[in-house]
């Protein structure tokens, strides 16, 4: 029962853990304020985040903003790009929704819509945990994400209820928790995505492996 709550204990750990979830969820929040660098906020809370689960975050202030400057550049421009599907999407669901004709077309177009907004959805889950580990182009790094998202989607699903459970938790229950936010469900879900990463950066490093060397 003592080794439960010694420095090296589980119980510890965890708290530990989950207080670096706060502090970086501070730390994501003010460099999102200028709402264009969320992106790159975003891909260093996930950096920093895959470290702690497998216990090797050292300075986790230093490591966050180390993130945050490599990757701001191509995390910035995968945000514009998601605002601006999320601004289509959005714009779609509020003239479908207001129309609701009983035919066909109307149907058609709603299955679509639903579709889309589940490709969205997957893709914006996982292309800052992608961006934060792999160097790809912006094209493949939203291939990428689809087809993981699609191929693990239990892990999908997972990584969906933990935002949801946090927003619902924070509307309707207590409000307050809005401390943990966004860093607590960064956390949560990178215990999900942690060996789903690995498997990918085992493929990627034995597909340049099987690449011969020209001279």
């Amino acid at each position: 029962m003592r080794s439960l709550f010694n420095l090296d204990g589980p119980v510890l750990q965890f708290i530990n853990k989950i207080t670096y979830s706060v502090y970086l969820n501070i730390l994501w929040f003010i460099c999102c304020i200028p709402i264009v660098t969320a992106g790159a906020s975003t891909t260093a809370l996930f950096y920093v985040t895959l470290k702690i689960v497998k216990n090797e975050e050292g300075n986790i202030t230093k490591a966050f903003f180390r993130s945050f400057r490599a990757n701001l550049k191509q995390g910035t421009k995968i945000w514009l790009i998601l605002l601006f599907l999320g601004a289509i999407l959005c714009t779609d669901g509020y003239v479908l929704y207001h129309l609701r004709f009983e035919n066909i077309f109307w149907t058609l177009c709603t299955a679509v819509f639903f579709v889309a907004a589940a490709a969205y959805a997957i893709v914006l889950m996982y292309i800052f945990p992608l961006l934060a580990r792999f160097d790809n182009t912006v094209g493949a790094m939203f291939k990428n994400a689809l087809f993981i998202g699609v191929r693990f989607l239990v892990c999908t699903a997972m990584m969906a209820a933990v935002y949801f459970m946090m927003v619902l938790v924070v509307i309707r229950v207590f409000t307050p928790a809005v401390i943990f936010g966004e860093g607590l469900c960064a956390l949560l879900c990178s215990y999900l995505l942690s060996n789903i990463l690995l498997l990918c950066q085992e493929k990627t490093e034995d597909h340049k492996d099987a690449v011969p060397e020209t001279e």
